[in-house]
Parts: structure tokens; C-alpha cells; sequence
């Protein structure tokens, strides 16, 4: 059964809530709620997502959100359900287009606007172990020296792991608290909970709700929600399947270095051995798919590897 609210892990649902014009008071507050500066946005331009590079061979980067507050600052937000490799690299990539952008034509002095690089992530970047121990949802990143002194004030990156968010709605503290609960929840409200009801959330559950589309989004919001299915299903398949193989091959292991516990030690090394078949075995679907005439872009959707990684294979 449908829900009665979007949900805003899909490409659509994101940028109806966040990317559209009449979405700036709700990407302002978020923004504000999670900067939690005392100089706070009053109003954002959105810019051309699409930045190409400095020649035709450049590869180029396309946001999901990319625009300039009133302060000339610059704002990159992106939006990652299931896990990609280098994603870290890819943000470190897209924060170099706003900052050639500030280049000024004959003489300058290379003074910088501040850049954020903003990914909301439905993944964790740490291990089973690590996250034993910490499970921060906020991790705020800046260029250090060896003695853990900011080196560069001006380029900032904020991962939020979506799934270390674990508050429910009587434990919700803060505007950002509200920000991520919203997120996280929404496909499944029914109703408006009392915690939302001032005019900032009023209007994103208004944008987000389903019976306020027409034909054409309806259609939008569904072939956006088919590609999240569809990528979650490719990907699942391939870590399953690279599961079972690398525990089967990670007991063998076990049993030829002779330890008692063998097997318990091939299921750990089974489980590393299973993700990384797991990545291959998706790269080897996304080559057959590029190899029988698939359009790279429809492979990206249901693969979760960008253009150029599909185009080397």
C-alpha cells in the first residue's frame, strides 16, 4: 500500500522538499540547523547543478543541490541511499568545481568564499566493529595539520549517517534532531506528528505529500522510486551472493591454517572476501549490461557505479 508521504531518498523526493524554489525556507532552516552558527542564512540562490570542467576531456559533476547563500558562501548537498565506493572522493572531486568557479579574471588576489560539502547518507562509513563503539549520525570534517590545528578554515565537509540516527520523537532535542527525524521517517507518517507543527515543517510535509501531485509528478516520483528499488535490489543481490561465496571460501581458510575455531575465523574473513565479490560481482553486471547496448545512465541507476566507473569497465 502507498503511503501518504514521499519518500525523500529518492532523486525526486529530495529536490521537491529541498531543491525547488518554493523550497528555500525548508532548505534554509535545514541548513541554519545544522551549521548551528550565530550568523545565520536568510537566503540562498540555487545554481546550474551541472558543472563541466575546464576542457571537453574533463569529466564534469552533477549535484543534487548546489547553491550560494547571502553570504557568498557555497553549498554542495548530496543525497547517497546505498553505499558507493569512493564517495568520499567523489565529494572531495565535486568541492573543487565551486572552488575554480571563484577565480576572477586578471589580476586576483585568491581570496575564497567558504565551500560546504553536505552528503546525507542512508550508509555508514564504518565498520561492524567500529560502529560497536561510535555512532555519531553528524561527522564534520576540516583540513588539519599533524597537531590537529585547522590548517584551512574555508572548506568544510558534513556526512550525515542516516542510519546511526536512532531518536524517537519524545527524545528529539534539537531543530536538526527535528531535520533528521523528518527525513528519516517521512515515507511512513500517516499524520503530522505534534512536534512538527510550526510553518516550516507544515510546508515540507505539505511538498511532500502524494495527493497533492499531478499526473506528471505521480509518474515522476514513481520511475524515481522504481531506480531506489531497483539499485537496492542489484546491490543486495551481488553482496548476498558475494557472501556466500566468501564464507564458503573463508571456512577453508579457517580449516587450512589448522585453528580450532576455524570456521569462526572463516566467517569473519568470509564476510571481507563476501564485499568484495560482492563489488565484482556488480561491476561484471554492469559490464554485460554496457556490452548489450544499455544506455550507461540506466546502468548508473541500476547498478549504483557512476558513468565514467561503468565506461572503463
Amino acid at each position: 500500500m502507498q503511503g501518504k508521504y514521499i519518500n525523500p531518498f529518492t532523486d525526486f523526493g529530495f529536490k521537491k522538499i529541498f531543491a525547488e524554489e518554493a523550497s528555500k525556507p525548508l532548505l534554509i532552516d535545514f541548513l541554519n540547523a545544522l551549521l548551528n552558527q550565530d550568523s545565520k542564512i536568510t537566503d540562498i540562490t540555487f545554481k546550474n547543478t551541472e558543472k563541466l570542467g575546464l576542457t571537453q576531456a574533463d569529466r564534469k559533476a552533477v549535484y543534487d543541490i548546489f547553491c550560494d547563500n547571502n553570504k557568498g558562501e557555497k553549498f554542495i548537498v548530496e543525497l547517497q541511499k546505498l553505499k558507493q565506493n569512493f564517495f568520499k572522493d567523489r565529494t572531495v572531486y565535486y568541492s573543487t568545481f565551486p572552488i575554480v568557479d571563484q577565480a576572477e579574471k586578471g589580476e586576483w588576489s585568491y581570496q575564497l568564499n567558504p565551500i560546504y560539502c553536505i552528503g546525507i547518507l542512508g550508509f555508514t562509513f564504518e565498520t561492524k566493529q567500529d560502529l560497536l563503539i561510535n555512532k555519531e549520525v553528524v561527522h564534520t570534517i576540516k583540513l588539519k595539520d599533524q597537531n590537529n590545528k585547522v590548517f584551512y578554515e574555508k572548506l568544510t565537509f558534513i556526512y550525515l549517517e542516516m542510519p546511526n540516527f536512532s531518536k524517537k520523537e519524545d527524545e528529539l532535542e534539537t531543530r536538526l534532531d527535528k531535520w533528521l527525524f523528518f527525513i528519516k521517517n517521512l515515507e511512513d507518517f500517516q499524520e503530522i506528528p505534534a512536534i512538527f507543527e510550526d510553518k516550516i515543517f507544515e510546508s515540507a510535509f505539505e511538498k511532500a505529500e502524494l495527493a497533492k501531485y499531478n499526473d506528471e509528478e505521480h509518474l515522476l516520483y514513481q520511475a524515481s522510486l522504481k531506480t531506489l528499488r531497483d539499485n537496492f535490489s542489484a546491490f543486495q543481490c551481488a553482496t548476498d551472493e558475494g557472501k556466500v561465496e566468501g564464507i564458503k571460501e573463508g571456512i577453508i581458510i579457517g580449516e587450512e591454517i589448522g585453528m580450532i575455531k576455524g570456521e569462526e575465523i572463516g566467517m569473519v574473513k568470509g564476510e571481507e572476501i563476501g564485499m568484495i565479490k560482492g563489488e565484482l560481482i556488480v561491476r561484471k553486471v554492469a559490464k554485460s549490461l554496457k556490452d548489450s547496448g544499455m544506455a550507461l545512465v540506466e546502468i548508473s541507476e541500476l547498478t549504483g557505479l557512476t558513468t565514467e566507473e561503468i565506461n572503463e569497465l
